[in-house]
């Protein structure tokens, strides 16, 4: 997985709103470039900073313009992404 894209980095934390005007503080825990399209996968920041064998949820998006974040808009997109990542994932834990 890439450590950086455009202005956006792994490790970087966000702030977005929720579905309720909430304030909510994402992670950036991944980048891949698929398709000549970029994607971060987004944990919650308070997620990741725990220490747990707990899965954690993660959420993909798309990156627009190297800094904003925009949802994947079909279904067929999003397990496109969601395979790319979990297969980039295990490629990191088999060279461990």
């Amino acid at each position: 997985m890439e450590e950086k894209m455009g202005s956006i980095e792994v490790g970087e934390i966000l702030t977005v709103l929720d579905e309720e005007d909430r304030e909510q503080e994402i992670e950036v825990i991944g980048l891949l470039t698929i398709e000549e399209k970029e994607y971060a996968a987004v944990a919650f920041a308070e997620d990741t900073q725990e220490e747990t064998d707990e899965d954690m949820d993660v959420f993909f998006f798309q990156v627009v313009e190297g800094e904003d974040l925009a949802e994947i808009e079909t279904d067929e997109e999003f397990e496109k992404v969601s395979a790319a990542f979990l297969e980039a994932e295990e490629a990191v834990e088999d060279e461990e």
